[in-house]
């Protein structure tokens, strides 16, 4: 099993290679940070729990937990639960990065994310409901959401479908498939459509073998840049001394002129 989050960037269309056009949402996925372990010895079952989006502060609880990891502070915070038997459990380890490269695009996925929030709204628009006649006699009761129920009782009954907060749920789409991965940005596209608003947070799961990729982040050196030989070649270089040789016929050409233009000068004055 293997997993990464991600943030939604557009949806957008590409050409198959046949001239299809085929809607396509881009995905920045990762890199996401593996800051705990949850065992099934412990907490009664196998999980990861991964941060994503890097921010500059958080919370102090928040804090203490990615001192222990990395100095670089996250946003979200996921927990990903795994089956019984899974060897991604055994091949994460805390601290290890999780990047875009872990899906190729031949990978169908499930895309988990938060829908549009639609605030508040009524029954037509939340449930459906028709509505009432908009013939005479019915003023102001065209989206009116009718009786709901007997007064014996009393109360509502549970479950009765009114107006009410519409959106922002956790929706989950199963079965996409991956058209193209850039490795170097960090771009999955996914054929379809997915769950919420642009910039919106994404969890992608498919099946397959998690691999951990370590990437160096230090630069290179000049030290480690230069061979041994060529530093050698240059110290040789530096140390040898540097001699300039003056023609002295430049030298008595100069001094003659100079000797010349003070006589001349003499001569003006006495004048």
């Amino acid at each position: 099993m293997k997993f990464i989050l991600g943030q939604k960037i557009e949806m957008t269309q590409v050409f198959s290679p046949e001239g299809a056009v085929i809607p396509v949402t881009k995905i920045k996925a990762g890199p996401a940070l593996v800051i705990q372990k949850k065992t099934i010895k412990i907490d009664g079952y196998n999980s990861l729990v991964i941060a994503f989006g890097e921010v500059k502060k958080v919370t102090k609880p928040l804090l203490s937990i990615f001192k222990k990891v990395s100095p670089t502070l996250y946003r979200h915070i996921r927990e990903i639960r795994l089956p019984e038997g899974d060897n991604t459990f055994d091949k994460v380890s805390i601290g290890d990065v999780i990047y875009a490269e872990n899906f190729n695009s031949s990978d169908i996925v499930s895309v988990v994310g938060m829908s549009k929030g639609k605030g508040f709204q009524g029954v037509v628009k939340r449930h459906g409901f028709s509505g009432g006649p908009a013939s005479h006699g019915h003023k102001d009761q065209l989206r009116m959401p009718g009786s709901i129920a007997a007064g014996g009782p009393q109360h509502v009954f549970k479950g009765t479908r009114m107006g009410g907060h519409m959106g922002f749920d956790r929706v989950t789409v199963a079965g996409l498939k991956v058209v193209d991965v850039d490795v170097e940005s960090g771009v999955i596209t996914v054929k379809g459509a997915v769950p919420g608003p642009r910039n919106g947070l994404i969890q992608l799961v498919a099946d397959g073998d998690m691999e951990i990729i370590k990437k160096s982040e230090a630069k290179p050196t000049i030290e480690a840049a230069v061979s041994s030989e060529s530093v050698a070649k240059i110290d040789t270089q530096v140390t040898e001394p540097v001699s300039v040789e003056v023609p002295a016929v430049a030298a008595d050409e100069s001094g003659a002129n100079n000797q010349n233009a003070v006589e001349a000068k003499t001569e003006n004055q006495q004048q």
